[in-house]
């Protein structure tokens, strides 16, 4: 069961596939994924190691992540798979009316406009509660102690935190944005690799979060500090937005995928996309990865299931159509049928009736964690709540200000959401947590990396090593470097328009844990294309 090696590696070093007993702990960060494995070596369960990862990303990785962003995870526990969904809404003052009435005809990426409520706090203290063995705070000290004593920014994320920084230098202006600055520069630039970095105000927020179980972040002093400085620079969000926030608890969407079930969260997320791809190509046999074939059956599929997700996908409350509609059988054989020799030009279907962090963790117990979050693009709003460290997100970017849309702004609403935990079950088993993190290119890497696993049987690691693709829009394709010129060649003759990319993080960056059902050892791979480390026992 997924175990065979995938023997041409396109990058500077072979990692090894890695087998542990115990424990195991698969993320972007050495430093992150080493903290997991001190909350499991503590007594701590799978939970707890992946609240303390998370923790840990948004001091080591604030590039892709922060407290104020938002989180979903799977989580198998007692031999049941539980999803949460901690995606925040937007604040009640959010409407299209008040959007116009600033003079603006879309939602910025940057400001106080985009913001809607963060999840990340309640995500901690929600699975802390529930399926914790350690207290919130004891989760938390090992990312308090990173901020306090300060840590060596690694390759990838000192190249990310200067990419922001050039970014932000050239449109963060006006006042609102010198605290994203004064917290996120040093002497006015952004911190080398192997610079020490220490990140005091985000200590003593993770502090206050861990001691109140995050209720001071919604109802206490955290809140009055978003609401003052929300208030200062006519933003929308307020504490009284903060106050009615809670996380949900959602049952698990699935498809069959050749034998194998495959879970995400449901909308608003858009792993539904994930599902709907993979549904409609289970009707095709594969053999073979690198083949013109393969790519040409994958791209088709997923651009189908686009074109359909980001038409119908949003807050469940105010979806047209069902999730149960999109991935039933026959609506899988219809959109089968279309793919030809060809590149299609995808439009939804006429229903007329109708920057982020990934991290999985397993404990001794069988327990395993599926957990991703994200402030979005990177950094996110570029406003940071002056002396606390939180950057807060601007997922309501998100939205549409189309009338009748289905992701039409609306208060108290949540948008469409990019980021998305996987897992993976056999015959009500629970074989493992994965994920691949990167905006739109989630569900296609969800794609590539469940195929890799099961159509061409690779190990975790082969099947993260494995040179992907993406599909940006229209007939547009970016594909990694290593992808032959016999396969680019051939798309082409069909349609496709190819663009080979050389950086590599714009293809996503994954995490695998299996565990198999008779021996109880975890199998893991982590990502080539950033700073992966697997922490293991």
């Amino acid at each position: 069961m997924f175990n065979q090696p995938y023997d041409y590696y396109p990058y500077s070093s072979k990692r090894s596939v890695q087998y542990a007993k115990n424990g195991m702990v698969a993320t972007s960060s050495p430093l992150a994924a080493e903290a997991g494995l001190e909350i499991l070596r503590m007594g701590g369960n799978a939970i707890d190691s992946a609240i303390a990862t998370a923790a840990c990303l948004t001091v080591v990785e604030p590039t892709s992540n922060g407290i104020g962003g938002d989180a979903f995870a799977l989580v198998w526990f007692n031999q049941k798979l539980h999803g949460l969904n901690a995606s925040g809404f937007a604040p009640e003052r959010m409407n299209i009316d008040n959007i116009h009435s600033k003079g603006l005809d879309t939602i910025p990426r940057f400001g106080l406009v985009p913001i809607t409520v963060p999840g990340v706090p309640a995500a901690w203290a929600s699975l802390n509660q529930k399926f914790g063995k350690l207290s919130l705070i004891d989760c938390l000290r090992p990312a308090i102690r990173y901020a306090l004593e300060g840590y060596p920014v690694s390759e990838h994320v000192a190249k990310h935190w200067q990419n922001a920084f050039n970014i932000y230098l050239k449109h963060l202006i006006g006042n609102e944005f010198k605290p994203w600055f004064e917290t996120f520069s040093f002497n006015q630039k952004a911190p080398l690799r192997g610079q020490i970095v220490k990140l005091p105000h985000h200590a003593k927020t993770l502090e206050t979060i861990g001691l109140t179980n995050s209720d001071d972040f919604y109802q206490g002093q955290i809140a009055d500090q978003i609401d003052a400085f929300s208030q200062k620079y006519n933003g929308f969000i307020r504490k009284s937005d903060l106050m009615k926030y809670k996380p949900l608890w959602v049952d698990p969407i699935s498809i069959n995928y050749k034998g194998y079930d495959i879970y995400e969260i449901p909308p608003n997320g858009q792993g539904l996309i994930a599902l709907q791809a993979l549904n409609i190509i289970k009707g095709f046999d594969f053999s073979v990865k690198e083949d013109e074939s393969t790519y040409h059956k994958q791209i088709e599929a997923i651009k189908l299931a686009f074109a359909d997700g980001l038409s119908q996908i949003s807050d469940p409350d105010f979806m047209k159509i069902s999730h149960h509609q999109l991935l039933s059988d026959t609506y899988a054989q219809l959109r089968r049928d279309m793919i030809t020799e060809h590149a299609l030009e995808p439009t939804p279907f006429d229903f007329k009736d109708a920057g982020t962090v990934y991290l999985c963790t397993a404990d001794h117990e069988g327990n395993m964690v599926s957990y991703i979050q994200s402030n979005y693009m990177g950094f996110g709003s570029g406003i940071v709540i002056p002396n606390t460290g939180i950057a807060m997100q601007n997922r309501g970017l998100n939205f549409s200000l189309e009338t009748n849309h289905p992701n039409e702004l609306k208060p108290f609403k949540r948008p469409y959401h990019t980021i998305i935990p996987g897992f993976i079950m056999k015959d009500k088993q629970a074989i493992g947590p994965f994920g691949v993190m990167g905006g739109f290119m989630q569900p296609q890497g969800h794609l590539q990396v469940i195929m890799n696993l099961i159509d061409f049987k690779m190990n975790p690691q082969s099947a993260v090593d494995a040179p992907r693709w993406q599909w940006v829009d229209h007939k547009k394709v970016i594909v990694e470097p290593s992808v032959s010129n016999e396969i680019i060649d051939a798309l082409i003759k069909r349609g496709h328009e190819v663009k080979i990319e050389s950086e590599l993080s714009n293809f996503g960056r994954g995490q695998i844990i299996l565990r198999n059902p008779e021996t109880g050892v975890y199998t893991g791979g982590t990502e080539p294309r950033c700073d992966g480390h697997i922490a293991l026992y």
